[in-house]
C-alpha cells in the first residue's frame, strides 16, 4: 500500500494527545492504538521512508507530536518520552474534533515557532502566496532541511539531559577533542568530575607537556535554569588556583546578561556555550549524532560540454 494511504500527520494530531494523555509515552506505546483506530493492516503499519530508516507511521506520529510540542500541549520528560501539559488537558476538555495546523496557530507558543520559521524563509515566499507556488524546489529543500536540523537540535537537547553528570562531562571533553583541541587524540583530554560548584569538570591540553590547557566546567540544567555570575565567578575561581588562563563554561540551558558581562571583563579567556550552541557544535563535529540519509543534487557540468 502506498503512503498516500496512510493518516496524514496533522490526522494524528488528536488521536496522538489522546494518547500522551493515557500514559502513552513514546511513539512504540502509540502504534499498537493508532494501528486500531484507523485500522492499518499489517503491511501499512511496516511500510518504511524512501531512506529505510524508520515505518512511515513512526515517522508521522513523531511529527505530529513534535508540532503539538511547540504549541505547548506536549513536553518532553525524557529521552523520547512525553508527556501531556495543562494546556493539552484543557484542548481535550473541550472535544475537539480534529487538532490541525490551524487549530495550533490558536496558541502563542506556536505562533513564535512558526513565526521564526518565517523570518528564515526565502523573502519570495512572504506576501500570503503558498511557498509551494512561490518556492523553487531547492528552496523547499532548503526549508525542509532547516525544519528537520531544528528537530535534531531540540532532540539532541533532550538526549543530552537524560546523561549523567559524570557521562555529560566526558561528552564536552569528546567534544572538545572533536573540534580539534588537542589534536583530537584522546588522551589529551580528561573528564575530571571533581564535586561542589564552581570545580573544574575536564581538561585539555594543547600541547603534549601540559602547558597550554582549556579547563572546563559543565552545567547539564533544564532549559529554564539560567547560569548567573556566582557560577562564572566560582569557576574562574578555581580556574584561577591551577594557574589557568583559558576556560570553556557549557550548559544545556543559558547564561543570565550578568554572567554574559562578567565573562567580558575578567582576564581570564571565557568561551560561554549554551544549549542550542551545544548543539550545533555537535552536530556540526558529528558528536552523538549519526547520517541518517544522502542526498546527492546534481546539476549540468557546463565544462564538460563546452566545444574546444
Amino acid at each position: 500500500m502506498s503512503a498516500q494511504e496512510l493518516p496524514r500527520f496533522e490526522e494524528l494530531m488528536l488521536p496522538v494527545l489522546e494518547l500522551i494523555a493515557e500514559h502513552r509515552k513514546t511513539v512504540a506505546d502509540c502504534l499498537p492504538e493508532i494501528q486500531k483506530r484507523f485500522h492499518l493492516t499489517a503491511e501499512q503499519m511496516d511500510e518504511l521512508l524512501p531512506s529505510g530508516k524508520q515505518t512511515t507511521i513512526s515517522n508521522r506520529i513523531h511529527w505530529a507530536r513534535n508540532y503539538m510540542k511547540h504549541a505547548g500541549l506536549v513536553e518532553p520528560i525524557a529521552r523520547g518520552q512525553y508527556k501531556i501539559t495543562p494546556l493539552g488537558q484543557q484542548l481535550l476538555v473541550q472535544k475537539p474534533e480534529k487538532i490541525d495546523k490551524t487549530v495550533l496557530e490558536g496558541y502563542p507558543l506556536y505562533q513564535a515557532w512558526r513565526s521564526q520559521d518565517a523570518e528564515k524563509a526565502p523573502a519570495s515566499a512572504s506576501h500570503g502566496v503558498p511557498p509551494v507556488e512561490v518556492e523553487t524546489p531547492e528552496e523547499r529543500i532548503e526549508a525542509s532541511f532547516r525544519q528537520l536540523d531544528e528537530a535534531l537540535t531540540e532532540d539532541l537537547l533532550t538526549a543530552v539531559l537524560s546523561l549523567t553528570p559524570a557521562r555529560f562531562e566526558q561528552l564536552i571533553v569528546e567534544l572538545l577533542l572533536a573540534m580539534g583541541y588537542g589534536d583530537g587524540r584522546a588522551e589529551m583530554g580528561q573528564a575530571i568530575g571533581k564535586s561542589g560548584d564552581g570545580g573544574i569538570d575536564g581538561v585539555v591540553n594543547e600541547d603534549k607537556l601540559g602547558l597550554d590547557a582549556v579547563y572546563i566546567q559543565a552545567k547539564r540544567y533544564a532549559p529554564e535554569n539560567t547560569v548567573g555570575r556566582p557560577a562564572l565567578q566560582a569557576f574562574i575561581g578555581s580556574m584561577t588556583g591551577e594557574s589557568a588562563t583559558k576556560g570553556v563554561f557549557v550548559t544545556t540551558s543559558s547564561f543570565s546578561k550578568e554572567a554574559q558581562d562578567y565573562v567580558r571583563r575578567v582576564q581570564q579567556r571565557v568561551v560561554l556555550i549554551d544549549g542550542p550552541r551545544l548543539a550545533r557544535l555537535m552536530i556540526d563535529h558529528g558528536v552523538g549524532v549519526k547520517v541518517d540519509q544522502t542526498y546527492v543534487l546534481r546539476s549540468v557540468d557546463a565544462n564538460f560540454f563546452d566545444i574546444v
